[in-house]
């Protein structure tokens, strides 16, 4: 019955799957590009990985995950990133966290996408992930500012570090949806190196494609 009447979706382009496919459609699965590596540098990580690039319906998922309350995805999301983690041999981290959201906007919102995130893919690496960081300045989103310089203006200072004992000395993989400037991510990892951490890596759901030309 619950079948029925919640049938369960592709992830990414929402078509029916079948009692064989977890997810994933076969068609996605078979079809939408995974992200290889690339010359992408972003200022304080020391290296950075993704599952896909973020365009087309990799670029709805993310949206209905972090807009549209589509907070069930963040088990497959996890299980996807623990993977490509798994994969890279990232198991050397001593913590596993994320990019927190403002406290006004985890109330409008009900949820932190990023936390949700950090918490299924740390579920499936057999650990339990650590908040490190919070918030302490509302900011416009990002998505609503264009220019790569505003968007690092917009989150100058916009992050703390809860506890410097417990980054202090660490190697930190820092969790967040998405990356496309890398501004916000960029911010994190300053903060986190400047209370002592000693090496901040990032792994995201998706990032934009990245050439020097772009940049």
């Amino acid at each position: 019955m619950l079948s029925f009447l919640f049938p369960r979706k592709c992830i990414l382009c929402r078509s029916l799957l079948s009692n064989k496919e977890t997810d994933l459609c076969h068609n996605c699965r078979k079809n939408v590009e995974t992200y290889s590596h690339s010359k992408r540098t972003i200022p304080f990580v020391a290296q950075s990985t993704a599952i896909w690039y973020y365009k087309g319906d990799v670029r709805k998922s993310i949206q209905r995950f972090k807009f549209h309350n589509a907070r069930s995805y963040a088990d497959a999301y996890g299980r996807f990133l623990a993977m490509k983690l798994q994969e890279e041999m990232w198991e050397d981290v001593d913590i596993i966290t994320w990019t927190p959201i403002s406290f006004i906007r985890r109330i409008v919102r009900g949820y932190d996408q990023s936390k949700l995130l950090a918490q299924a893919t740390a579920k499936e690496l057999g650990t339990t992930p650590v908040a490190t960081l919070k918030k302490v300045r509302h900011t416009p989103p990002q998505s609503s500012i264009s220019e790569a310089a505003a968007r690092r203006a917009n989150v100058l200072g916009a992050y703390k570090v809860r506890n410097p004992d417990v980054v202090s000395g660490k190697r930190i993989l820092l969790l967040d949806d998405v990356v496309t400037t890398g501004s916000t991510v960029s911010e994190c990892a300053k903060t986190l190196l400047t209370a002592g951490a000693k090496e901040v890596r990032l792994a995201t759901i998706a990032t934009t494609s990245y050439d020097k030309k772009s940049r």
